[in-house]
């Protein structure tokens, strides 16, 4: 896990290793145990790279990392979980190897297989090659966007970097897109899925997810999809036992590359399923005689909504846990919140962020260096109530005996909240008819058979899961912590995707696989738990300070002076963050 950046110019500059430095000093936190810089022969072209060292920690894990044989030069930020693996194939087809690193596992993959290199890794990545014999400039990122890599264009450069900051500090004018500001005021929308790639700045864009950038030395720029999920099709004949079996197989399998690493790790503990599953199946599986496994964990004094009891339960059943909690109150929250916003480069939706940034602080004040995290099991197996309500929107128009059942499961579980007369009150007699005639002969609803499936893909390819990653990323980086998901393999998801409906959402039950598949391991109160519970902060007291106030009166003025809104009651939080992120 690193910081890098890179310059491709169509003139020969005087101070391009000064201007390398300028980005990389503006990212120390991202990699506080060395940096490096290389600069082509021609003196247009430069990559530069701050280290965290998690793999091979030697002098011979240094980035850039080249390969004169090959004609590659690389910067790289991230881990290959199955470098191992693949390393071994690439051995066998007749490949020397220098190091033990997997920054150089990347570079013979992209020589034995090119731009389908990516296709072989299981990992969160962004990086760039440099290949001599073909003089281009080949960018990427990983599947579901865990690593991040912002560009800046114009008519004679290119240059790429982890965090927008380093742009600026390189010297490209911070210009804030209206569009973006004006649907954050009014939407609170900070990603677009029609436009992920689009930051809150109008001359600086994200490299999408999945894909791949290709420059050549006159700047031509193409930019290529190279993983979906849209040929995944559904296994009818599984049945729910095996589908379990496969599950834990396949989750155990990412747990078990996850943990690679030559510096200490531990885990994000929130007293929820997703968390509590990673922990449990380390403790069992993983883990070495007498050795006890790290984890951190956000609590709340005297508050309703703490998860201690959940996490007491772990650890009443795993009692060689070695447990760091953090309890969280409003004068930290004001303390460090200025600290969260430097670091997230844009605009948050809300200050949930906080607990997250003070976990991974933790970490770090107790040497671990590497946390594994339950992000991506919601978006993954359904685990949002809005799921549920989608997937009873796509029974009652395709299947409705299903759906009775469902619905009344449901409600028995979480009180009444849904039913034909609330999802559907306003519909006339001819719609209620016009949907039978379609059912009894089977033509297209309005709400497809496939609804569901195509909100969770939206979620988990899209912008919601984008803004997590994106929040966990800068948190916990801020901390020179590297955070690892082992519910984002894509063998894992590409499975579950693969399933039924109904072995993800079960009568009322959200993530119903997860919980058959950890039944009788944890606790009945971690894997039944009926209650989500979300993380409230203290932002509504912080924001009546008169710092705050003052920062929201110049927002306001900001706002109704440019015309970006003629609402009255705007949201505060997002006033602050509009002042925070447009006033310098």
């Amino acid at each position: 896990m690193c910081g890098i950046a890179g310059i491709i110019s169509l003139e020969r500059f005087t101070d391009l290793r000064e201007s390398l430095q300028k980005m990389t000093d503006a990212i120390s936190h991202r990699g506080p145990d060395g940096e490096g810089c290389w600069i082509s022969e021609s003196n247009n072209l430069g990559f530069a790279h701050r280290r965290l060292s998690i793999i091979d920690l030697s002098e011979n894990g240094k980035q850039p990392f080249h390969r004169n044989d090959l004609g590659l030069n690389i910067t790289f930020n991230g881990e290959i979980y199955n470098y191992i693996e693949i390393k071994k194939e690439l051995i066998q087809r007749g490949y020397h190897f220098n190091t033990l690193t997997d920054t150089e596992v990347i570079l013979v993959s992209f020589k034995e297989y090119g731009y389908k290199c990516l296709d072989h890794f299981d990992g969160m990545f962004a990086f760039a090659i440099w290949d001599e014999n073909k003089q281009e400039l080949f960018c990427a990122r990983d599947r579901f966007g865990e690593k991040p890599l912002h560009f800046y264009k114009d008519e004679n450069q290119f240059v790429f970097a982890s965090e927008i900051k380093q742009l600026w500090a390189y010297g490209i004018e911070k210009k804030t897109d209206p569009e973006k500001l004006s649907r954050f005021i009014n939407y609170s929308e900070v990603l677009n899925d029609k436009e992920p790639e689009k930051t809150f700045y109008s001359n600086i864009t994200s490299l999408k997810a999945a894909h791949y950038l290709i420059c050549t030395p006159d700047l031509k720029i193409s930019i290529v999809n190279y993983w979906n999920l849209d040929k995944v099709c559904v296994n009818t004949f599984i049945s729910f036992p095996d589908a379990v079996t496969e599950f834990i197989r396949l989750f155990n399998k990412s747990i078990q590359n996850r943990l690679r690493s030559d510096v200490p790790l531990g885990s994000s503990l929130s007293g929820g399923l997703d968390s509590s599953a990673i922990v449990y199946s380390v403790n069992k599986n993983f883990l070495k005689k007498d050795q006890g496994q790290f984890t951190f964990s956000a609590r709340f004094k005297n508050y309703e909504k703490d998860e201690g009891e959940y996490i007491d339960a772990l650890n009443e059943l795993l009692p060689d846990l070695k447990r760091y909690d953090v309890f969280l109150d409003a004068n930290e929250f004001e303390n460090d919140i200025d600290n969260i916003i430097y670091h997230q480069d844009e605009p948050f939706q809300s200050a949930s962020i906080f607990a997250q940034y003070k976990v991974m602080q933790l970490a770090r004040k107790n040497n671990v260096t590497v946390l594994l995290d339950g992000q991506g099991a919601d978006e993954l197996l359904g685990g949002y109530e809005s799921f549920y309500v989608d997937y009873l929107k796509q029974l009652f128009y395709n299947r409705p005996t299903v759906y009775s059942s469902e619905v009344k499961a449901y409600n028995q579980m979480h009180g009444h909240k849904y039913g034909e007369l609330d999802l559907f009150k306003n519909d006339t007699s001819r719609l209620k008819i016009n949907r039978a005639v379609k059912r009894a002969f089977n033509i297209k609803q309005a709400v497809p058979q496939n609804y569901f499936f195509t909100t969770l893909k939206e979620y988990i390819t899209g912008s919601q899961l984008q803004q997590l990653l994106r929040y966990a990323d800068r948190n916990s980086m801020a901390h020179s912590v590297e955070t690892r998901l082992p519910f984002l393999n894509h063998q894992l998801v590409e499975f579950v995707f693969s399933l039924p409906d109904n072995f993800k959402l079960k009568q009322g039950w959200p993530k119903y696989l997860l919980r058959k598949a950890f039944d009788k391991k944890l606790p009945d109160k971690i894997v039944w738990r009926k209650n989500k519970v979300g993380f409230e902060t203290p932002e509504s007291n912080f924001l009546l300070s008169e710092k705050a106030q003052t920062k929201i009166g110049k927002a306001k003025e900001y706002i109704y002076d440019n015309k970006l809104s003629d609402k009255k009651d705007l949201n505060p939080w997002l006033l602050y963050m509009l002042n925070s992120y447009t006033s310098n």
